[in-house]
């Protein structure tokens, strides 16, 4: 059997516990690692004092932004990838990847150089006051010039995923991350570096797994060709790598929004509160990525099983992403709540404001994030069927719709326990929303699935 029946034996009928293991864990120990590497930058960083900390803390929400570029089309196109593969049309597939890639790198090219004209404004509105605004202009300028590899390797991260080579990806980001690990102490601190030897780190690993997945195209391993000839943007193509990339987008865009307005409302409270935001997401971020990484593997298996009609396999695939993801949230925001101080300990010289905060911040979102895995399976697969609208409005509910009303009313009633306890009531109003919009769509599918039995017959 040649390694493209492989993937698609893979998607459809290897007993779903199985295929979610060989899809899920290696993009989620891939995602595990890079998350981990960002909290190595910010362990390192944090080394070198309360402001430098502060620095990358507001830089923080331009790259979501940059990584939203990749995903806008990469997982705008792996959604659909995955339907085209379960519904057997490889042709239109080769032009949806071909199209996904190269407007991401296009697209993503201008939005760096708009970002680099205008950086002192835009850090300015992310939170950066005049004592961590130098430390800020150096790490954001050097880490954005060379996020154009990251909008590439993200980008391509979700086309590998959607053919079933999860392996490929997981090498890839995990050689990435293992070099920024090796780098980082040697540029911060042996070669006196400071921040820009945190960023030029990054850089580096950036370049190193960019050409890994050169190498996996050039050696011509994935299913698709990437050619430019073949990058089309009629036939319906563009439209649904955007309806589905668009929510991705919007997603990442208010991550990156609700992150700078809690940056901003904690400055009023002092260096040390706004620093405690850095490591505090940091390491929520290694929880949510691992959930995500997981989900890569349920995407292709749901967008397949989906695109052939089968589904009492998708049922499956759903039931068993639910449980295992939420498990993994409920352990993850245990160790959260109980080892706050020790967590949020390592990341400064002993600022003990800082601790405070950033304990009690780290024990809110520990509890609500033991929902997370619940209400994220459903955001996927809504995508991935193709209802963007749907998908759009329980994306953007976390960190727009439910969180913008709470982060602007509670800091008023509450002062700094408003700003640390708002994304975890957000998560809560989310976790409803989503327990109605699951049972409506189950509802959907038993009815698609008995019309389709009755055409059969």
């Amino acid at each position: 059997m040649n390694e493209s029946n492989k993937k698609m034996q893979l998607l459809g009928n290897v007993p779903i516990p199985k295929a979610l293991l060989a899809l899920g864990l290696p993009t989620m120990i891939g995602m595990l690692i890079n998350a981990l590497y960002n909290l190595v930058d910010t362990y390192f960083v944090g080394g070198l004092g309360t402001d430098q900390m502060g620095a990358i803390t507001v830089a923080f929400p331009l790259g979501q932004i940059v990584v939203g570029l990749g995903l806008l089309f990469g997982n705008g196109a792996a959604a659909y990838l995955s339907r085209l593969l379960g519904r057997g049309d490889k042709g239109t597939a080769n032009k949806v990847a071909s199209t996904a890639l190269y407007s991401s790198i296009t697209i993503g090219t201008f939005t760096i150089i708009g970002f680099l004209l205008f950086l002192k404004p835009i850090l300015k509105q992310l939170g950066a006051i005049e004592s961590i605004m130098p430390y800020a202009l150096t790490y954001t300028a050097i880490y954005l010039t060379f996020s154009i590899f990251n909008v590439f390797n993200v980008t391509m991260n979700n086309i590998v995923s959607s053919e079933g080579a999860a392996k490929t990806a997981m090498y890839a980001l995990m050689c990435g991350a293992v070099l920024n690990v090796i780098l980082d102490p040697i540029l911060i601190y042996t070669l006196h570096l400071g921040v820009a030897g945190a960023a030029i780190a990054t850089a580096i690993s950036q370049i190193v797994t960019t050409i890994i997945y050169l190498a996996y195209i050039f050696r011509r391993k994935s299913m698709f060709t990437f050619r430019i000839k073949e990058c089309h943007f009629g036939d319906g193509i563009i439209s649904e790598i955007l309806k589905v990339g668009i929510p991705t987008m919007l997603f990442q865009i208010l991550t990156s929004f609700s992150i700078a307005m809690i940056n901003n409302a904690a400055t009023e409270y002092g260096n040390s509160a706004l620093a405690a935001m850095g490591p505090v997401t940091k390491i929520m971020t290694v929880g949510t990525l691992i959930v995500f990484g997981f989900l890569k593997g349920f995407q292709p298996i749901a967008g397949f099983s989906y695109g052939a009609k089968n589904f009492d396999r998708l049922n499956d695939a759903i039931k068993t992403s639910i449980i295992w993801s939420t498990v993994f949230c409920i352990i993850f925001g245990l160790i959260a709540v109980i080892f706050s101080k020790n967590i949020v300990s390592l990341f400064t010289k002993g600022d003990l404001e800082m601790i405070r905060i950033g304990e009690l911040a780290l024990r809110a979102n520990g509890v609500s994030f033991m929902l997370f895995g619940f209400y994220t399976v459903y955001s996927f697969l809504f995508l991935v069927m193709g209802k963007a609208k749907e998908g759009c409005f329980l994306g953007a509910c976390r960190q727009g719709i439910c969180f913008l009303p709470v982060i602007l009313i509670l800091p008023r009633l509450f002062g700094l326990s408003g700003i640390l306890f708002a994304q975890p009531i957000a998560d809560l109003l989310v976790a409803v929303i989503t327990v109605f919009m699951a049972h409506h769509l189950h509802k959907e599918l038993t009815i698609e699935k008995n019309n389709i039995a009755v055409e059969q017959k």
